[in-house]
């Protein structure tokens, strides 16, 4: 099925030295870019993490240091990227709880302005999950009735993406999906914004979902002693919490909403 797109839609896959979207680096991301007119654009770029790759994560992925020392730095690329993923959907599998907080990272590190919470995703993962409760190999084979014969590839993982989006709109289309709540049937729908509503699990403010949007959409702590706690009163009443935040180990994009939510406050 092809793809109705008001805006280029980026496929995107990314191999890191981990899993920790605040302290791992991308070692290689794979771009692959679908514009309106059905017309396509690849990209590939192998990245010097500075830092070393765990040799268990390399025998996933494939990538060792020696691959990637003479490759450009994340802080080299960053401009490039930015202007690649300017006014387009992004879309991966798992992609918004893994590949684009931690992009979000690599961006913000070396303070190149983009905002990524602007662009729609479309969690093809999501999808899968909702409908089917499988993994990346099982998706590509029962939807596309192919092997994924170079997973942990990034290209190879980004093409899969997509041929399994298309497929997933093939087979959905028109079928109607009740949220956990109950409250609405949602059916699928070959348009980007409602497939980024549709493939997200929750409502984070921030991207790893220490903050979030609580019933009447007032943003509350998601994690700790403040669970649930507005993110306000907390601010108000523990004045020093605002500081461990921003000395701890958290993501460099929560840091950047929880001084927002800051800001925003003291203006009032």
């Amino acid at each position: 099925m092809k793809l109705y797109l008001k805006n280029p839609l980026v496929v995107l896959d990314l191999e890191t030295t981990g899993v920790n979207i605040a302290t791992d680096r991308i070692v290689e991301i794979a771009l692959l870019k679908i514009n309106p007119n059905g017309t396509e654009e690849e990209k590939l770029y192998r990245i010097n993490p500075e830092m070393p790759i765990p040799p268990e994560v390399s025998m996933i992925h494939g990538i060792y240091d020696e691959d990637v020392k003479d490759e450009p730095t994340f802080k080299q690329l960053a401009k490039i990227l930015a202007k690649f993923l300017e006014g387009c959907d992004l879309c991966g599998f798992n992609s918004t709880r893994f590949d684009i907080p931690l992009l979000a990272e690599e961006f913000l590190r070396v303070d190149v302005d983009i905002e990524l919470k602007k662009h729609k995703f479309i969690d093809v993962q999501a999808i899968f999950h909702k409908m089917e409760k499988r993994t990346l190999t099982a998706a590509y084979k029962f939807y596309c009735q192919k092997d994924l014969t170079d997973a942990h590839s990034a290209m190879a993982d980004t093409k899969a993406t997509y041929e399994v989006l298309k497929a997933q709109l093939e087979v959905y289309e028109g079928v109607e999906y009740e949220d956990v709540k109950g409250k609405k049937s949602m059916p699928i729908v070959n348009d980007m914004e409602k497939l980024s509503e549709f493939s997200s699990y929750d409502q984070n403010v921030d991207f790893a979902g220490r903050i979030v949007y609580d019933e009447k959409g007032n943003e509350v702590f998601n994690f700790g002693k403040n669970k649930g706690v507005p993110v306000e009163k907390v601010l108000r009443e523990q004045p020093g919490y605002y500081g461990w935040m921003m000395d701890g180990e958290f993501p460099l994009y929560t840091k950047k909403v929880l001084t927002k939510l800051r800001l925003r406050m003291m203006n009032k």
